[in-house]
């Protein structure tokens, strides 16, 4: 599998874990103190080639994911569940994932949308139990993992289903799932 785009990674045992699952050049962050040449670097990929964001599904990850979006826009962004990042209880990181799980979600990437207002409001997330209530925590988890957008709080769910531009239908359908799965609650 051949990966056009550039894709981030945090460091070189990603960089080997995505090499072992695709042919694809990457740009390593050197970790959460990504550094003004490295966003330069990522900025002018983007420009060539288009970016893929594929950083670890942990808090880390998510302010290299952040930095790196505000700074270059328009990048595609992968994401991985938690439980396919961990390897035997020790750290979580793209360079634990199969390459399965790699070529996967690689293959389901999202591209972030930066105009507009998304279909998604505050109280559709308050209605749906994301925000303000029992469990919330696990039904964002969960929410995520059905989207395919990863983990966010509920501070930042509603600006990250509408930068994917997730729309309502899509939007009710996983939430109907979640409660499917909890028993209709």
């Amino acid at each position: 599998m051949k990966i056009k785009e550039v894709i981030v990674v945090e460091g070189r045992d990603d960089t080997a874990a995505i090499k072992r699952a695709v042919d694809a050049d990457t740009i390593e962050t050197g970790g959460s103190a990504i550094n003004e040449v490295t966003l330069r670097k990522i900025k002018m990929a983007q420009q060539k080639r288009g970016v893929i964001v594929f950083t670890d599904p942990d808090y880390p990850g998510e302010r290299i994911r952040k930095i790196v979006s505000q700074y270059v826009p328009g990048c595609k962004h992968a994401f991985i569940k938690k439980e396919d990042a961990r390897k035997k209880g020790r750290n979580l990181g793209v360079e634990h994932a199969t390459p399965e799980v790699i070529q996967k979600a690689l293959a389901d990437v999202k591209t972030e949308f930066l105009e507009g207002q998304g279909e998604i409001s505050l109280e559709h997330l308050v209605q749906a139990g994301m925000v303000a209530g029992l469990d919330t925590k696990h039904r964002r988890t969960r929410l995520g993992e059905i989207l395919g957008i990863g983990y966010s709080n509920a501070k930042q769910l509603g600006k990250r289903l509408n930068m994917f531009q997730i729309s309502k239908a899509e939007f009710d359908a996983a939430v109907d799932q979640i409660d499917s799965e909890q028993g209709g609650s």
